[in-house]
């Protein structure tokens, strides 16, 4: 952590070519908006007191979307070019001298070990400012690098200035900078609009310090991928499966098995325990939690879950805002909806749906069932097409089940009802009052057979048989 270093975001842009009502920075990459990305980038070199985002389009969300993280902001109220939405930072940094680096919220990939070897560049180098360059087999569009016969850095030419020679030039400026700080805020102050647009570039401070004798120098990254910046979905798409890519080849040095890894999504925010299988076409993200020795496995779905050590969720199944207790299996086939915890050792079979539900220890529901906003006691058994009746048209009521109690298939339970400790209820039973403990109740008519029925309405009516 740098205490004299201060980082400013560049983060007001609509971004049009990512056709969207939302700004681009808010799009996500890996499981968390561009903008978190770069900011906890950021965090790693640097306090959070000396972190400004500059803020335009869609401010409001932009701030909510690195919210707590303890950084500040500033507001571009027009967009007037790179030069001017750092000066717009001004006020929000500190006076006293130090190092000003300069990042993009639509670059996600550039890691914190990059940016402290341009921080570590720059101040050994004594350099007025210090650019992260690369070489591109093509480089259309992307400023070049023009360097004198020491190698330092003379000027940024745009394009649609370059000459000839200029434009052979396969070193590009990625527009990531490390300033001292004194020096940034001077020529800022009296930087001129350019010419042609009108707006202000930051590039133009490289070369108003080359004439004033001030030498910047350029970080050469020989791998131009943690560069991408995001201009379009099929950029967003390319960042997303990097960032995936990290990710899960992080976990796998951890200690995850992680099976056919290119088919699983892993967002960059999920933790996961060692000796954990992962299976193929698994999709894990949000802030999902899973301990030691689980097994997650085809095509499941996670989302903002908890799992102690030893889960099982088995494929196909659905698991969103919920935890799992130690030793819990649940599918395949399962959906776990939203809010449910699922006690040590309980069982969730397959085609069964719980929503706002508790599954004492050791309870199985192994069959199609719905259990809504229900409370299920340890050693509960639910039988197969047992449905809790939570929803009267109006409002939701709950069903709460004893320990020890059997549920038998097809029950149909309506709540608000209470089912007590060790009892028992019919298969087929409509229960709508609550049962004592220890108790067995039947909520069915009594069967009735019509001897001779079928054959005499065979007879009246004779049914034509279908080839």
């Amino acid at each position: 952590m740098n205490d004299n270093l201060s980082v400013v975001i560049l983060a007001a842009g609509r971004g049009t070519r990512m056709k969207s009502r939302k700004a681009k920075v808010l799009h996500e990459a890996g499981g968390k908006p561009l903008i978190a990305h770069v900011v906890d980038n950021a965090l790693e070199v640097a306090r959070a007191d000396r972190i400004c985002v500059v803020v335009g389009y869609q401010a409001d969300q932009v701030r909510s979307a690195v919210g707590g993280r303890g950084v500040g902001f500033a507001l571009q109220s027009e967009q007037r070019g790179t030069g001017h939405g750092v000066l717009s930072a001004r006020a929000a940094m500190p006076d006293e001298e130090g190092r000003v680096v300069v990042l993009y919220g639509d670059c996600p990939l550039l890691g914190p070990d990059t940016l402290r070897r341009l921080i570590a560049d720059q101040r050994e180098s004594g350099a007025a400012a210090t650019l992260i360059s690369t070489e591109l087999d093509d480089p259309t569009g992307y400023g070049r690098i023009v360097r004198d016969d020491t190698g330092a850095v003379r000027a940024i030419v745009e394009e649609k200035a370059a000459s000839a020679a200029e434009k052979a030039i396969r070193e590009i400026n990625s527009g990531i900078y490390c300033f001292r700080a004194d020096l940034l805020w001077m020529r800022l102050a009296s930087l001129g609009p350019n010419p042609v647009s009108g707006e202000y570039y930051l590039t133009d401070v490289i070369a108003e310090l080359d004439q004033a004798g001030d030498r910047a120098a350029a970080l050469r990254l020989p791998n131009s991928a943690e560069l991408l910046g995001i201009n379009n979905r099929i950029e967003l798409a390319e960042a997303d499966r990097i960032l995936g890519e990290r990710t899960v080849r992080r976990l796998m040095l951890d200690g995850v098995t992680i099976r056919k890894p290119e088919t699983v999504t892993i967002d960059a925010t999920v933790t996961i325990g060692s000796d954990t299988v992962i299976e193929p076409f698994a999709q894990i993200r949000g802030d999902t939690r899973i301990g030691e020795s689980c097994r997650v496995g085809t095509a499941a779905i996670l989302e903002d879950a908890i799992l102690d050590d030893e889960v099982v969720v088995d494929s196909f199944t659905i698991v969103r805002h919920s935890r799992l207790e130690r030793g819990a299996v649940v599918g395949p086939f399962a959906r776990l909806r939203v809010d449910n915890h699922v006690e040590a050792g309980a069982h969730v079979g397959n085609f069964v749906e719980l929503k706002k539900t508790r599954l004492g220890a050791g309870a199985k529901a192994q069959h199609l069932a719905y259990l809504g906003d229900s409370t299920i006691g340890e050693g509960v058994n639910i039988g197969a097409g047992t449905i809790t009746c939570n929803y009267d048209g109006d409002r939701k009521h709950t069903t709460r089940i004893g320990r020890g109690a059997f549920v038998g298939s097809n029950s149909t339970l309506v709540a608000p009802v209470e089912i007590g400790d060790d009892s028992y209820l019919a298969a087929g039973s409509v229960i709508t009052d609550s049962v004592p403990p220890g108790s067995l109740a039947l909520g069915r008519a009594r069967q009735v057979v019509k001897e001779g029925w079928a054959r005499k309405r065979r007879a009246a009516a004779p049914v034509e048989k279908v080839p």
